[in-house]
């Protein structure tokens, strides 16, 4: 359920997306009765759990509503870091170390993962809820007291937890954009005001920068664009992605850090950013996002 605010009057009103085919569209809880708009396309802009996760892209897919981005398996798949990892490592695309566990089995075990932690990723590390966003809910940890605490923080967010071991290097990102042909972006840098680029860093923090072209050799630029294609065809993405990597200060790897599958769309945000560079206005970027979303699903009917 969602309230539209009228242009005038400041008053919302109560809808709500039906998940019924032959409506194809939004139920408005009017005065006097309900009322059916119906919806060409739908372009979801809500981040985290029910935005992201597969949820909306779910019940666009039950209504019959061609709906922006990825799918609803890509999209929970992209959201779950933990699943996310797993099927990057299964292509073979260099990423962090991880471990992942649910946070009860935690409190069982605690010794146990404690040092499977400290034997396999080391210190420092970063914990995390499985299933967040825009780095809620993340901790950087020193030592063993840390993770205690930093696996309890993120619980609150998510009962999976994933361990990550710290990379050393540049934050770059890059956009991505399409269905079955999908192109990149230049690739883009973060310099973060903090020691690394959190919640407050990110929308906060003034200090911030971002840096369009990265300061990256054209080969190493190359070759984040062709893992990034790489991931998104591999993670079943479509209509658009931003894909996170770290490069490695200590040989100069690039690894894949996290895919996003909502980007931000605001006048700081990265996405619409990296594709102006590359030559094309948000006004088209966004034209082409709902093209895509409304060819796709014109496939799946036919499938």
């Amino acid at each position: 359920m969602v309230s539209l605010r009228g242009e005038n009057s400041g008053k919302t009103t109560q809808a709500f997306i039906s998940p019924d085919a032959a409506l194809h569209g939004m139920v408005v809880m009017r005065e006097d009765g309900m009322q059916i708009v119906r919806l060409d396309a739908v372009f979801p802009v809500m981040h985290g759990k029910n935005g992201e996760d597969g949820t909306i892209q779910g019940l666009c897919e039950l209504a019959h509503i061609p709906c922006v981005g990825c799918d609803l398996t890509s999209s929970a798949v992209c959201l779950d870091k933990a699943l996310t990892n797993t099927v990057l490592g299964y292509a073979g695309i260099p990423q962090a170390n991880f471990v992942w566990f649910y946070a009860p089995y935690f409190e069982k075990h605690m010794d146990e993962i404690l040092d499977q932690i400290e034997d396999e990723l080391g210190y420092p590390c970063f914990v995390k809820p499985a299933n967040a966003g825009s780095s809620v809910g993340i901790s950087k940890c020193d030592r063993r007291s840390d993770v205690i605490d930093a696996v309890r923080f993120a619980a609150n967010h998510d009962r999976k937890i994933v361990v990550e071991e710290n990379i050393a290097g540049q934050e770059v990102e890059v956009a991505v954009l399409g269905n079955d042909e999908p192109i990149t972006s230049v690739v883009g840098e973060i310099i973060p005001a903090a020691e690394w680029y959190d919640y407050d860093s990110k929308y906060n923090d003034e200090e911030s920068k971002l840096l369009i072209p990265a300061n990256l050799s054209e080969k190493t630029s190359e070759l984040i664009r062709k893992r990034a294609i790489q991931a998104y065809k591999m993670l079943g993405c479509s209509g658009m992605a931003r894909i996170d990597f770290l490069v490695r200060k200590s040989d100069g790897q690039p690894m894949l850090n996290e895919p996003n599958t909502l980007p931000g769309f605001t006048e700081i945000s990265m996405y619409p950013k990296l594709f102006e560079a590359s030559g094309i206005s948000k006004t088209e970027l966004i034209d082409r996002l709902i093209t895509l979303a409304v060819e796709r699903a014109g496939k799946s009917k036919r499938a």
